[in-house]
């Protein structure tokens, strides 16, 4: 298949999921966010992301979901806020928590590959979360999207799942850790068991495809991208709605990481 048909065929799996996501979420979420100065961050993200500096800066997210996060920056002091989301349902959300936040962030919906050139180097930083890499088929192009948008000298900061997770069947905290999948595997894992990581029912959804890329596969194509890497660490901490059985039983694996690159100025 052509990336942009997997891209697609991802966007409208992820555009059944909102929905799902909503009910368990939004009405707890608006509730958050009316709190003024509200943050959903965790503790690493927030020490990294000051050490950053957020202070007058413009930032995009990309694949930014209910934009939970990318508000969470906003209240921590940034500039203007942009988010990138691929599906109508999540950007519906974000602008509902925008309203309940009383800021002002952006919301634009469409294919991540083909974010309009009229946002390139409009941002002194890129942010990217957890969940976005796996459905991404082609990750040089995904860094070569970041890269664009950012201004010379501005970052691109990772908070993502540790791909080593990709081998282990995920499951609930009692069930046993199966190592099932292989970590060079090119071929990615097709589902159509629906996308409801809160509640854990399964339903039938349209079909979706999940990459594994490696460490080396988004470190490499953060340099091809023109970006110079700062900053690298692994964490043995879950961030997913999927691996209960390895943060409860081990073994002692990696299971996210935080990255940060800079765009080399010309």
């Amino acid at each position: 298949m052509k990336k942009d048909d997997i891209t697609q065929q991802n966007r409208d799996a992820w555009e059944e999921a909102a929905p799902v996501h909503h009910h368990h979420n939004q009405a707890q979420l608006i509730a958050d966010f009316g709190v003024p100065g509200h943050t959903c961050l965790d503790e690493i993200e927030t020490e990294l992301l000051k050490a950053i500096g957020l202070e007058g800066k413009d930032v995009a997210q990309l694949c930014c979901n209910n934009g939970r996060e990318l508000i969470s920056v906003k209240n921590m002091g940034a500039a203007r806020c942009v988010g990138f989301e691929g599906t109508s349902g999540f950007v519906s959300q974000a602008r509902e928590l925008n309203t309940a936040a009383g800021q002002d962030c952006e919301f634009v919906e469409g294919d991540v590959y083909a974010i309009p050139a009229a946002f390139d180097a409009d941002f002194d930083l890129v942010t990217v979360t957890i969940g976005v890499f796996n459905w991404m088929p082609d990750i040089d192009g995904f860094f070569a999207v970041a890269a664009r948008l950012l201004r010379p000298g501005g970052k691109l900061f990772v908070y993502e799942q540790h791909p080593i997770l990709d081998m282990i069947k995920p499951g609930g905290k009692d069930d046993p850790v199966e190592w099932a999948y292989a970590y060079f595997d090119a071929e990615p894992y097709k589902s159509d068991q629906g996308l409801d990581y809160f509640g854990g029912e399964p339903y039938a959804s349209k079909q979706m495809f999940e990459f594994t890329h490696t460490l080396s596969d988004v470190i490499t194509a953060g340099l091809n991208a023109g970006l110079r890497l700062e900053h690298f660490k692994e964490y043995p901490h879950h961030i997913s709605n999927t691996w209960y059985n390895v943060e409860h039983q081990g073994p002692p694996v990696p299971m996210s990481y935080t990255l940060i690159m800079e765009k080399v100025a010309d």
